[in-house]
């Protein structure tokens, strides 16, 4: 049986160790946002420069929405074209169908393969997984948003989603991008409060 000193400095060992982590993980959330705001500089395409970077918002890293999902992979499904918020759609592949529990409540989602960049020796094993939920048009881009998934990311029948590194479509920023709409499939009931926010800059 553990002894009073015992217990507390165990109980001291479990709080440092919790801020340890949470510290941690907002050290990674915040430069995996540095990293995504160059991005934006590097793209011959952007439609956002050095003086725009400012008005981009994000939800506080919360390692709550940081999920493991159960990946039921999905074999010989047909391709379909996506549509965009404006243009013409591309093809794209259901990859997997993703179960988990965010928050106490069970949901689901699918992630896709782009048939075009599959093509592509650098995007090869890229995933796409786009999703709505009940902030948008509220906190969030009004059309949903992104979550950039590799084949890679895959251990075994399970796959960690990370809600806190939701991106926006470019069509979030300005005109004249064929962003994909996300499948009707893909709304969450739900208000995932974590990654990119609405842009604080008219466009």
């Amino acid at each position: 049986m553990l002894n009073l000193k015992t217990t507390c400095l165990v109980s001291l060992l479990l709080i440092i160790g919790l801020n340890t982590f949470a510290q941690s993980y907002q050290e990674q959330i915040a430069a995996y946002r540095k990293s995504y705001k160059e991005d934006f500089l590097a793209d011959k395409r952007s439609p956002l420069k050095q003086d725009d970077l400012q008005y981009l918002r994000f939800y506080n890293a919360d390692s709550t929405y940081r999920v493991t999902a159960k990946a039921e992979l999905i074999n010989n499904a047909p391709g379909f074209i996506m549509p965009v918020f404006s243009g013409q759609g591309s093809e794209y592949l259901p990859y997997a169908l993703l179960k988990f529990t965010l928050k106490g409540k069970p949901m689901q989602l699918t992630v896709y393969r782009s048939v075009g960049l599959s093509k592509i020796a650098a995007y090869k094993d890229y995933l796409f997984l786009p999703f709505t939920d009940d902030t948008n048009g509220k906190t969030t881009y009004a059309g949903g948003r992104y979550i950039d998934l590799r084949e890679g990311d895959f251990k075994g029948q399970t796959v960690t989603i990370d809600f806190n590194k939701a991106y926006n479509p470019y069509c979030a920023f300005g005109s004249g991008y064929a962003c994909p709409k996300p499948p009707d499939v893909n709304h969450l009931i739900f208000a995932v409060k974590a990654g990119e926010q609405n842009f604080g800059k008219a466009h």
